[in-house]
């Protein structure tokens, strides 16, 4: 499955207007013009670069991670490798070298999709430009006319339910209303929503991300340690890499200027340090993602659309769901996961954010999201429906530490080239490897394995490989060394092997 970063950027939070006294000029006669929302969103400037995360870069998803503005790659088309739970894009090209790197298809982002505007897909997203203000005339003016009017309306109903109320009081009334004193010391068990956001808040950032040339976007991260080390989306930090610009914001107002330790383009996850790290950082608790269990409750913590520290809730509605995304570069590579997925609202801007179970702990890294074509608010950009995706905690727990221990990413292989496409039914080991290389690396754990070109992976342990990017997720969740069985068909007739995995340092 393809989806798409959710990461874009985004514009600052417009704050709601005044509401403006009706104007005595106004008339009935006068021409209105369209009714635009008060906050809108800017339409996004087509091919503006601009996420898992927030955001744009899954069927074609959207990596949801931040606003970050990152636009997938072209070439993500539709419809998806057959095994895909949505319809995800067409024809990965292939072959993958070492079942890792595949040339990436490239979904539709922030226009909505391949064909423009309203097309399905996944989307990142580009970044957003102020809006000139609008006159506040015409039709503006009738709205606001009849809000007060409506406001006016109310106090007079106000007033009546008042006497009225009153009046069956005196008649012996039982209605008993809280006392202000009694409201406001309400108390939040820890186990709640509101005290593990409570808990969880603090030790969350937004992240903004701003290139040498100005480009950039907004994403989310978390307090890894209590060094300094925040953990995020790579797509979020894409655009500051080579020389540019970020920041660390937590809900206290207090920014921070941050520098990258190291980034993991293949697992999407990247680790950042505060410059001049407060003493008094709270790390948030790690929890184990292989025991997660579908119908779990959830909840995200992120930047959705610029919106910082928002918190939505949902459940764990799927488990090891295959997902794919770019960050949109011309040189990027995909990204793969083997997913936990969730319906709690994910949104460009929430890329890199925690995804915290019932307790609080932390079981994933939100990255992307599902989208069905163009979204609102005016902008052209894709929302939530439901279907947001999350880097396992585990995975990106030994991802961070190898970042922060060396800077470079260390991944899992089999050392096989394998097939993209979606008619095999499994991964197929391509007859060659990319740039001329032989399929099958020699000596490698394929080879020893007895593995040759043609064969059919079918299984990795007891999981089903139903195509090549299935089992790059899969082989990435574990970590050099560790032995597997790999299930593969030969000439019709079904072998299993056990072999031990390689590694390969760096996304090189």
């Amino acid at each position: 499955m393809s989806t798409e970063n959710e990461g874009n950027a985004v514009p600052p939070a417009p704050s709601a207007p005044p509401v403006p006294v009706a104007s005595p000029a106004a008339s009935s006669q006068d021409p209105a013009p369209d009714a635009t929302p008060t906050a809108q969103l800017p339409p996004v400037p087509p091919g503006t670069p601009g996420a898992p995360g927030q955001g744009p870069a899954p069927s074609a998803q959207a990596q949801e991670g931040p606003s970050d503005g990152h636009q997938p790659p072209a070439g993500y088309p539709d419809p998806a490798p057959a095994g895909y739970p949505d319809p995800a894009p067409a024809g990965y090209p292939g072959p993958a070298p070492d079942g890792s790197w595949p040339a990436p298809a490239t979904p539709a982002y922030g226009d909505g999709g391949p064909g423009g505007p309203g097309g399905s897909g996944t989307v990142w997203g580009a970044s957003y430009q102020q809006p000139a203000p609008k006159p506040r005339s015409g039709r503006g003016g009738l709205v606001a006319a009849v809000l007060v009017a409506a406001l006016v309306a109310g106090g007079l109903g106000g007033g009546l339910g008042y006497t009225l109320a009153k009046d069956n009081d005196n008649n012996g009334s039982t209605t008993v209303s809280a006392s202000d004193n009694s409201a406001s010391q309400v108390k939040r068990a820890p186990g709640t929503i509101a005290g593990v956001a409570a808990r969880a808040l603090p030790s969350t950032v937004t992240i903004e991300a701003e290139s040498t040339s100005g480009e950039g976007g907004t994403g989310t991260g978390f307090v890894f340690d209590t060094q300094g080390h925040i953990v995020t989306n790579n797509h979020v930090v894409a655009d500051a890499v080579d020389g540019g610009k970020l920041t660390a914001t937590f809900p206290n107002g207090k920014k921070y200027d941050a520098e990258i330790v190291g980034h993991a383009q293949g697992y999407d996850v990247a680790v950042i340090k505060l410059k001049d790290a407060p003493s008094d950082l709270k790390p948030l608790t790690l929890g184990d993602s292989d025991k997660v269990a579908v119908g779990d409750e959830t909840i995200a913590i992120g930047a959705p659309f610029g919106l910082s520290n928002t918190v939505t809730t949902g459940i764990i509605s799927a488990k090891n769901r295959p997902v794919a995304s770019s960050d949109g570069s011309s040189s990027s590579k995909a990204s793969y996961m083997s997913a936990l997925q969730t319906d709690a609202s994910i949104n460009p801007g929430n890329s890199g954010g925690p995804l915290l179970d019932a307790s609080g702990a932390v079981i994933g890294i939100n990255s992307a999201i599902q989208s069905s074509g163009s979204g609102g608010f005016g902008s052209g950009q894709s929302g939530s429906i439901g279907l947001g995706f999350a880097i396992p905690i585990n995975q990106a727990k030994y991802v961070a530490q190898q970042l922060i221990k060396t800077g470079k990413p260390v991944y899992a292989k089999i050392g096989a080239s394998v097939s993209l496409e979606d008619s095999t039914g499994g991964a197929k080991i391509t007859d060659q490897g990319a740039g001329g290389a032989a399929a099958v690396e020699s000596g490698g754990p394929a080879d020893k394995a007895g593995l040759k070109p043609g064969d059919v992976i079918t299984k990795l342990d007891n999981n089903v490989i139903d195509s090549g990017p299935t089992l790059i997720g899969e082989i990435w969740t574990h970590k050099p060394g560790d032995k597997v069985t790999i299930t593969y068909t030969r000439g019709g007739q079904e072998h299993t092997v056990d072999l031990t995995l390689g590694s390969r340092a760096g996304d090189n």
